[in-house]
């Protein structure tokens, strides 16, 4: 159901709200269809973490796992899941070689490629079947926004990142 839009013109936080929650439920099903396309390899979760490496580069435990928001010990799990499956590897820190980071291996760089390029498809034809005048604003936006939520932008092209 759609609700009204503020009588002053102004952006009420609730409405908007209401409706980024909602737009995020299509954006994260499409999300659960291009990670499908990879089989089973990997959970939501699991790509998220992929992503997280990816964009950011080797990182340490405790501070993948605060990018993430998640507790030390749930991104360990996810961390020996990836590592089994040969996604994410170990390796000595470049600072130190007492320090142990966290890195993507070739193969979830792909996996992380092929399911953004599979996002990036689904949400272009998404984005083709609004109308202009709703499009223009859009960007603006939605940079905004990712930028509040401190995420770092998608690469512009297919082979990019967290498209």
């Amino acid at each position: 159901m759609t609700r009204p839009r503020p009588a002053s013109g102004s952006a009420d936080v609730d409405t908007l709200t209401d409706a980024v929650l909602t737009a995020s439920r299509l954006l994260v099903g499409v999300s659960v269809r291009s990670i499908a396309a990879v089989g089973d390899r990997v959970t939501l979760a699991q790509f998220r973490m992929l992503v997280v490496l990816h964009t950011r580069g080797p990182l340490k435990h405790a501070v993948l796992a605060d990018h993430l928001g998640v507790t030390p010990s749930t991104a360990s799990r996810m961390v020996d899941r990836l590592v089994a499956a040969g996604l994410v590897h170990r390796q000595h820190s470049t600072v130190s070689r007492r320090e142990i980071v966290l890195a993507v291996t070739e193969e979830g760089a792909r996996v992380v490629r092929q399911v953004t390029a599979r996002r990036r498809r689904q949400i272009a034809k998404i984005v083709a079947k609004m109308p202009e005048e709703h499009r223009r604003g859009l960007v603006e936006a939605l940079t905004a926004f990712t930028e509040a939520g401190g995420e770092p932008p998608a690469a512009t092209t297919p082979e990019g990142i967290w498209g």
